[in-house]
């Protein structure tokens, strides 16, 4: 084989590999959040927009009268639906369901949401909008970490690293979502309707009967799960939330009828369209932030609090908890990491794309402009993160 042929061949191997994987998810993902911004400062921005935002010509749900909705509210619920899922298994069989293994994670992931919700509000005090409302709504922005991109950044750097690394950020960034959840539900919830969430918890609670007797067939979960998101959606609380109660009632033991795990199954088979269809069309639909104001606008204060909640406050808060706890004996650091590793971990820690933008939404409802002002600090904060991240941990690989 010619020095070149050889070349041309090592070269298709990585791109095959990069193209699949958590890898490939994240490419695509940057794929699609780089065709948005690129479609909001181009000549075709209002189609784009029009595309996005404006009202349908026909919709089934009058909640739901634009695209963004549907996928924000629709198809992300089946996103929330997967996190959930692995929520729980988790739990119940994996990192977490250890004491002694979610020691660390958990205290890393508590830190790495309260620290950028802290430089957020010490950024942000006491300022306000262009509309004039407060800006300290938007303080849990910068507290979520996208796993997809930051697994995916992480699968980027390649061989060197050790096992526990990836490890260790799927647990954290299992409980950060879990915290988002919770945050959704609790802090961004204005009002209730009680006869929609009556509804909702009889079908929850039909859909847990049937987890309890382990009923194996997943299509009537599906219609449960469906009357629940839409009973949900007609509540008050944000839709998505009805995809993490359906989740926690899919048993995960395996059936006595068939000898499997429904979870495992659904976990399975739905991941797919999660990492290569419902997260990339999230981003192509949430992305699309106008750069027209260069860095005057990236400086002001809402970009600004949110960018260094991520970039800074993420770094501060995971590896700072870190050291906390190996100093202390609470717990030990993972398994033949480096600090310069677990510093680049932390950095990756703050990209908060997905989970941060679907928040943004939710901060500032009616107020369009702090809304692309706080896309705008989004992906600043993670794209420095990103950066950060890879160039530290590439530096930090062992040789291969």
């Amino acid at each position: 084989m010619t020095p070149r042929r050889h070349a041309f061949t090592r070269l298709a191997t990585r791109l095959n590999a990069l193209a699949h994987g958590e890898a490939g998810a994240a490419l695509l993902l940057m794929a699609a959040a780089g065709a948005a911004i690129a479609l909001a400062n181009s000549p075709g921005q209002e189609g784009y927009h029009r595309l996005i935002h404006g009202p349908l010509a026909w919709t089934p749900l009058s909640h739901l009268g634009s695209l963004e909705l549907w996928i924000n509210d629709g198809l992300m619920a089946l996103f929330f639906f997967v996190v959930g899922l692995e929520i729980k298994r988790e739990v119940l069989d994996g990192e977490l369901a250890s004491p002694s293994r979610r020691r660390l994670p958990v205290l890393a992931a508590l830190a790495g949401m309260a620290c950028p919700a802290l430089v957020y509000l010490a950024l942000a005090h006491g300022l306000s909008g262009p509309a004039g409302a407060s800006l300290s709504s938007g303080w849990a922005i910068p507290a979520a970490t996208d796993i997809a991109f930051a697994v995916g950044v992480l699968a980027l750097v390649g061989r060197g690293l050790p096992p526990s690394l990836r490890l260790f950020l799927l647990t954290v960034a299992i409980v950060d979502d879990l915290g988002a959840v919770l945050i959704i539900a609790l802090a961004y919830t204005p009002a209730v309707a009680t006869g929609w969430l009556a509804l909702a918890a009889v079908l929850w609670l039909a859909m847990a009967g049937l987890g309890r007797r382990r009923f194996p067939h997943w299509a009537a979960y599906a219609v449960l799960g469906l009357g629940l998101w839409f009973a949900v959606l007609h509540s008050g609380i944000h839709a998505t939330i009805a995809g993490v109660l359906a989740a926690f009632t899919i048993p995960l033991q395996p059936s006595q009828e068939n000898g499997d795990s429904l979870l495992l199954r659904l976990e399975h088979g739905l991941a797919p369209w999660n990492a290569y269809v419902i997260v990339p069309l999230f981003g192509f639909a949430n992305a699309g932030v106008g750069l027209g104001g260069g860095l005057g606008e990236a400086l002001e204060p809402l970009p600004l609090a949110v960018a260094g909640g991520l970039f800074l406050g993420k770094q501060i808060g995971v590896f700072g908890a870190i050291i906390l706890a190996e100093r202390t004996g609470f717990a030990p650091r993972p398994a033949g990491a480096t600090l310069r590793q677990l510093w680049g971990l932390a950095a990756l820690c703050g990209i908060g794309f997905t989970m941060s933008l679907f928040i943004a939404n939710l901060a500032f409802p009616g107020a369009p402009e702090q809304i692309e002002a706080a896309k705008l600090g989004i992906v600043a904060g993670s794209l420095l993160a990103a950066l950060l991240g890879y160039a530290l941990l590439r530096s930090a690989r062992a040789p291969t």
